[in-house]
């Protein structure tokens, strides 16, 4: 596991830059498309000296950061984009909860990209921010990897209305592509949890109960990340904003619906979990209920078959049994019968 910053020092004044989160060796990496109706150019691996000749264009500029650890490029990407400190700081804060803040120049979202390793099925929520203005888009992310290439595939093919608008539709295109990833995680997801409820009907063991808490900590941090997308996404709709063409919120309303279907069936999900674990529960210990059944008609059994014993281990010198011929085989005769008549008196109670 990688070394973790979780939090930033006391006393560090506000806007300070401290990188939150998993440390990593990646280095940061800056890409940039430029676009209009007509002409389109990218430049990979970019450097903040070339970066600014690209914010002078009357086009649209998406600049994409991949890798936030490195704080001085981070800040120096901000200062010649005109972004507030307490921006930069949030954007280096992967601990930061799903959030809009608006400002003159730009409007800030952070974001939370669930990840599914193939591996072990372990759910990570990806720390991404777009900062939005007049002509450009900023996007930062946590990992290195294009995730968002499928946007950058209709770019180059100018395919639907993604050329013909500016850097809001481009920020709803994101957007919206973030939110499908959480439908592709609760497909898994919902698998997994019909496959475990099928095993906790048929044959609950102990491993199944780790089973159950990987699924509520992945629910939770579901939860924890749509929910306030959900506020996110409603405070934009119901604002004014600058920097969204109105025509444009038709769209946004179509990604808060999405939002909504996503926050709905982590909770139906979390209903279901709850449900599987009482299930669970109930199985274990009727289980065990059934093994103490089966010790406890035992034990009984051996009551008066122990009393018996009991009472011819004695060895007193005028016991008139000891001396008869019969008293073994009549022994083991009662003792037979004893057992007989109890199992039947069990069986008419239903106890067997």
């Amino acid at each position: 596991m990688a070394a973790q910053t979780s939090y930033k020092s006391p006393g560090l004044s506000p806007g300070t830059l401290v990188y939150i989160g998993d440390k990593t060796h990646e280095p940061v990496r800056v890409s940039v498309v430029d676009y209009t109706p007509d002409t389109i150019e990218e430049v990979n691996d970019l450097t903040t000296d070339d970066l600014q000749s690209f914010l002078k264009r009357d086009s649209v500029d998406w600049i994409s950061v991949s890798g936030i650890q490195d704080t001085a490029v981070v800040e120096t990407i901000g200062q010649l984009c005109g972004l507030h400190p307490l921006t930069l700081e949030d954007i280096v804060n992967t601990h930061h909860r799903p959030k809009m803040d608006e400002f003159d120049d730009y409007f800030f979202l952070i974001l939370k990209m669930p990840r599914l390793d193939p591996a072990d099925g372990s759910l990570a929520m990806e720390h991404v921010c777009l900062v939005v203005g007049n002509g450009f888009l900023l996007s930062f992310q946590e990992a290195e990897g294009d995730m968002f290439s499928p946007i950058r595939a209709r770019l180059r093919l100018s395919k639907g209305r993604i050329r013909r608008y500016g850097s809001d539709y481009l920020a709803y295109a994101l957007l919206d592509m973030v939110v499908d990833h959480y439908f592709g995680v609760l497909e898994q997801v919902g698998e997994e949890i019909e496959t475990l409820q099928e095993s906790v009907l048929d044959h609950p063991e102990t491993g199944t109960l780790s089973d159950i808490q990987k699924l509520r900590h992945q629910l939770v941090l579901l939860r924890k990340s749509i929910w306030p997308l959900r506020e996110v996404l409603s405070s934009l709709l119901r604002g004014d904003s600058a920097f969204i063409d109105e025509k444009l919120l038709f769209y946004y309303q179509d990604v808060y619906d999405h939002v909504i279907h996503v926050a709905d069936t982590v909770e139906t999900n979390r209903d279901q979990m709850s449900g599987i674990l009482d299930i669970y529960m109930s199985s274990v210990s009727i289980k065990m209920n059934e093994v103490m059944k089966v010790l406890t008609v035992i034990a009984t059994l051996f009551i008066p078959l122990t009393f018996l014993a009991g009472v011819y281990g004695m060895n007193f010198t005028y016991m008139p049994e000891l001396e008869w011929r019969y008293s073994y085989p009549v022994f083991w005769g009662t003792v037979l019968i004893c057992l007989l008549l109890m199992l039947i008196w069990f069986r008419r109670k239903k106890w067997l």
